[in-house]
């Protein structure tokens, strides 16, 4: 019998498809050849990161303002530089870019260094300035960075005179403007008309008690008019604010050690130093805690125990901080001083050399250690420091030191002469100063006199000036 074929009901055989089967080759071989190009670098891989940062002027502005809070001054002024890259034509970012560069200077030790800084940021407030020539806020910032500069530049009245037009213009624009009336007053302290400032600041303090400058610039005003206990307070208040500007701590304990200098009482005294002492500390602590690596605690530390007599606490902490900043010739002319107040007249003159004529590496481990350098130190090319009013004590003690160690068979004089004559050149108008150079050239000019008949006399030390707390 015929059986029919039984049907495919639920499978339908499959027939090779030619087309599909050509279409899958072509893929094939185009999906090899990207591959290839790839692997040669001809076709960038899909799904990278951008090569460049997009990142906006107030991502990193949010950033710069963050690490100011944090009293990280210079993460900030990093933050600011990168937005002023990102959009130079944004002359808010340039504008906070200045302050936070002008109060950096603060951190910084020597006349050069802060010279530097507040030269960076006069050039940065111009830039807004130029880019927003009528923004009250960039004219009051621009008054700051150049009353700053002023005082870097042993008052420079012509940058004095400008940063007043500054502030004036700042308060034409917006006569509302409270850090303008701040900065304004901080001024008219530098002009020494200090009943206009006290006015000034006081409006500040009135219409907007909650902003760090305007209680820093009022601790100022206080301070430079004597009322030491209610500056104290004004930059508490100002710390309140902000509690990581360690130039705050700083100024703090500068006015408790100006109290303790002051005081007649014994136990008022040592607890005044001890407040002074506590806020140092703080501020110390507090750079530890940020990672940074400042000096300044350490220098105002050793100068508080160098005032109370305790030279050889005084000197660990000023060798403290020559860890820190090795090369700072500044550092280097008060350990000197600490030496000299200490009666370590030659160990003086290693370190006063640093800070006046500069040394080399061998001579810095002479000045910090009193040899040379060991196997585990390492010395440091140290860079002179230039004649100054903060600098002068240093030239006029390494003088009046070489002058009276001069001896027949040791003769500094030669030496001492040139340092004297520099002070006298610049400073001879000032009494005290020099009464303490005739004093040294009246050694030399004995020992020249008689050098080989009469020995030179036992040192004794020309006093220094009183020193400022």
């Amino acid at each position: 019998m015929n059986v029919m074929p039984r049907r495919q009901l639920f499978h339908q055989q499959r027939r090779s498809n030619l087309y599909r089967v050509f279409a899958l080759v072509v893929l094939v071989l185009i999906l090899a050849w990207f591959t290839g190009q790839v692997d040669k670098g001809v076709i960038e891989r899909p799904f990278l990161p951008t090569p460049t940062s997009t990142r906006t002027v107030h991502s990193f502005a949010l950033e710069g303002d963050a690490s100011f809070a944090a009293g990280k001054l210079e993460d900030a002024i990093t933050a600011y530089q990168e937005a002023t890259q990102v959009e130079p034509s944004n002359p808010e970012a340039w504008a906070k870019l200045a302050r936070i560069q002008t109060y950096s200077s603060n951190l910084l030790t020597t006349d050069a260094q802060r010279r530097q800084r507040l030269k960076e940021a006069l050039d940065s407030i111009d830039q807004a300035v130029a880019l927003a020539p009528d923004d009250s806020s960039i004219h009051a910032i621009r008054a700051l960075v150049l009353d700053w500069n002023s005082s870097a530049n042993n008052g420079d009245q012509a940058l004095l005179l400008e940063a007043e037009r500054a502030a004036v213009r700042a308060l034409q624009l917006d006569n509302q403007n409270v850090l303008a009336l701040a900065f304004y007053a901080e001024i008219l302290v530098d002009m020494q008309k200090w009943p206009q400032a006290e006015q000034v600041i006081l409006q500040a303090v009135q219409r907007d008690s909650s902003l760090m400058d305007v209680h820093r610039v009022y601790a100022y005003v206080l301070e430079s008019t004597g009322r030491y206990n209610q500056a104290i307070e004004a930059y508490k208040e100002a710390i309140r604010i902000n509690p990581n500007l360690t130039f705050l701590y700083i100024s703090v304990g500068a006015n408790y050690r100006r109290l303790a200098f002051e005081s007649t009482l014994k136990g008022e005294r040592d607890d005044l130093y001890d407040n002074a002492l506590e806020y140092f500390a703080q501020a110390a602590n507090l750079n530890k805690q940020l990672g940074i690596k400042d000096p300044i605690p350490y220098i105002a530390i050793a100068k508080t125990y160098s005032q109370q007599g305790d030279f050889f606490t005084a000197a660990l902490n000023i060798k403290k901080a020559l860890e820190f900043d090795p090369a700072n010739a500044d550092i280097y002319g008060q350990l000197g001083i600490i030496y000299f107040k200490s009666r370590n007249y030659e160990g003086s003159i290693p370190a006063l050399k640093c800070a006046v004529r500069g040394c080399s590496a061998n001579e810095s481990c002479q000045a910090r250690f009193g040899s040379d350098c060991a196997a585990n130190q390492v010395g440091v090319e140290v860079q002179a420091q230039a004649l100054s009013p903060r600098t002068v004590v240093y030239y006029y003690t390494y003088g009046s030191v070489l002058a009276a160690l001069s001896r027949p068979q040791q003769n500094y004089c030669p030496e001492a002469i040139i340092v004297l004559g520099q002070v006298r050149a610049d400073f001879g108008g000032d009494a005290t100063i020099a009464s303490i150079v005739d004093a040294g050239e009246q050694i030399c000019l004995s020992l020249a006199q008689s050098l080989a008949q009469t020995p030179t006399p036992y040192f004794t030390p020309t006093p220094l000036p009183t020193p400022r707390p």
